[in-house]
């Protein structure tokens, strides 16, 4: 019996142990930090080994396959000794994919990939297909292979869990944006990022197809420096591209196929520039699929978005709350602010992760009115924007940020936040901050 050694007890580690239980594995999990109650039920309830607090020799040595959750880095020491000892270190996406016989729809991206991942996956549904989606997204892809296999799987998949990927092979893979961030995972060299988020294309063939935004700087420098096997399908809202999708008269136009797609602007139901883009990116792999134009056309107008993302909360008194607590890094923070048409008090702040403000300084002077920071160092973002606003000030909690903001604002405005910041300094993740904060709103 084949020894797997789960490394990490969250959502994608317990997935993991629970696929290998099934599979036949001798399977043991070691946390080195406290296992979730939640995790602790499930391992036991299957019967599988776990240690928390740290890792045993027992547990480590003679393991032949190791799946390491996404938080762990790959150059810590023990990853190290553990490919050493000849023991195959992959991610869990890697592990599921691996053992499903699905066709995989992937998407990663800097921003958009959570509201494309979706998308499609409302598509593929309302075409009546068998499809499950998972990763980055609802349970992890193993949890979901536990279950059942289906025909699709659509897959959010974060560089992280693409780091420790090899034979992944998308039938279709989408790279929605790619724009600084986790730097301080990649030792602040963004060619490491660049490259862990092209791992999604490594393994795909000429019978494969990679849909990407033209509209991206980074991604276009990038394909033209690299031998892309699959078939790509350029997306851009500014100029014309082949075998992809296009913005012209105020339509998204999809021309992969002969017989062209035609859908007016108005009636997608994801507003601004970038949700456009992730209309393209989700319809044209439809029409990869081959979904019927009918359906395509509906599934785009009657999708509702993703909570925490531009989610509207309620309207005081006149002021519109919006929670945007996912935007946890600058680029999507652009996107928050240049879709506001209102003036703006905006809560931002939490745990850095080396992020360059220069980028909000003209949208800032031109739409923000006040900030509040949400976080335990501000320091960073005070030194930035001090000079940008009227008024800014600092909160500890999301009752504070909130308080704050109603007192800044006035009938008419709007308060966003959209943190540009990781969450875990003040709150547990990105959901529990939008929920608190939207619990502080409905308290007013």
């Amino acid at each position: 019996m084949k020894k797997l050694l789960v490394l990490g007890a969250g959502e994608s580690g317990a997935g993991a142990a629970l696929l290998g239980k099934k599979l036949g594995y001798d399977v043991l999990v070691s946390d080195s930090g406290i296992v979730a109650d939640k995790y602790q039920n499930v391992l036991n309830k299957s019967e599988i080994k776990w240690e928390e607090g740290g890792h045993s020799a027992e547990f480590l040595e003679g393991a032949e396959i190791v799946v390491k959750s996404p938080g762990i880095p790959s150059e810590i020491a023990i990853i190290k000794n553990l490919k050493e000892a000849g023991a195959e270190v992959i991610s869990e996406i890697e592990f599921g994919a691996r053992n499903s016989n699905a066709k995989i729809i992937g998407i990663t991206g800097t921003n958009g990939k959570t509201t494309t991942t979706l998308l499609l996956h409302h598509i593929l549904q309302k075409a009546g297909l068998d499809v499950g989606i998972a990763g980055n997204v609802g349970n992890s892809f193993c949890a979901e292979l536990v279950e059942k296999d289906r025909e699709f799987f659509v897959l959010e998949v974060s560089s992280f869990q693409l780091d420790d990927a090899y034979d992944f092979k998308p039938y279709i893979s989408v790279i929605t944006s790619i724009t600084h961030d986790h730097l301080d995972r990649y030792g602040y060299e963004m060619s490491r990022y660049v490259d862990a988020k092209f791992r999604i294309t490594q393994a795909q063939d000429e019978n494969d197809h990679f849909i990407y935004s033209a509209d991206d700087e980074i991604l276009n420098a990038e394909i033209k420096k690299r031998s892309l096997r699959p078939i790509l399908h350029p997306i851009s809202i500014t100029r014309p591209v082949e075998n992809g999708a296009e913005l012209k008269n105020e339509r998204l136009i999809i021309n992969i196929t002969d017989k062209l797609f035609e859908m007016s602007i108005h009636d997608l139901a994801l507003l601004g520039k970038h949700n456009a883009r992730n209309s393209m990116a989700a319809g044209v792999a439809a029409r990869i699929l081959e979904i019927r134009k009918e359906v395509v056309r509906e599934s785009l107008a009657d999708f509702q978005n993703v909570e925490h993302r531009l989610e509207f909360v309620a309207t005081i008194h006149g002021i519109q709350f919006i929670n945007d607590s996912k935007a946890t890094n600058v680029n999507a923070s652009w996107y928050a602010l240049e879709s506001m048409r209102e003036p703006i008090v905006w809560i931002v702040g939490g745990v850095d992760k080396g992020n360059d403000y220069s980028m909000l300084f003209e949208l800032v002077k031109e739409k923000v009115k006040a900030i509040i920071c949400l976080g335990k160092d501000n320091e960073k973002i005070l030194e930035a924007f001090s000079d940008k606003v009227n008024q800014i000030a600092e909160a500890s909690s999301a009752r504070e940020a909130v308080g704050l903001s109603y007192q800044f604002a006035e009938k008419g405005d709007t308060v966003l936040l959209s943190p540009c910041c990781a969450s875990f300094d003040l709150f547990d993740n990105y959901e529990d901050r939008g929920q608190q904060f939207k619990h502080s709103v409905r308290m007013l």
